[in-house]
């Protein structure tokens, strides 16, 4: 896919990812920062709806490089070549998330991945 072959083409290594439908638990638990937020609600049931395709890079600063290829959180803000300024439109429908820092990646990890899937 295009996002894979972004960071593929940075050098990083793809060491995990499944396609999986994300209970209402998992999600409250990975945007429990969110939950105060208005938009909280329809985060949740937007994530449900459908399946998604938790992956795990690794490499030589993979979360802060990873932050810049996705782009800012909004479309409109996203620099043309990142990947939410080339393919998204909607806030609130982004197409991707990147961990902020290397201990929420270590929890997200371990919130969407069990340690034999890794």
């Amino acid at each position: 896919s295009t996002i894979i072959s972004r960071f593929e083409n940075k050098g990083f290594k793809l060491v995990a990812m499944k396609m999986t439908c994300a209970s209402e638990e998992l999600l409250k638990n990975h945007y429990a920062d969110l939950s105060s937020k208005p938009f909280f609600p329809s985060l949740v049931e937007y994530m449900k709806s459908g399946p998604v395709v938790p992956m795990v890079w690794e490499g030589d600063g993979v979360v802060k490089a990873g932050r810049v290829l996705l782009g800012a959180t909004k479309p409109s803000e996203s620099l043309p070549g990142s990947i939410r300024g080339d393919l998204c439109i909607d806030v609130g429908r982004n197409i991707c998330h990147g961990s902020d820092a290397v201990d929420s990646a270590k929890k997200e990890i371990a919130l969407w991945f069990k340690p034999e899937e890794l």
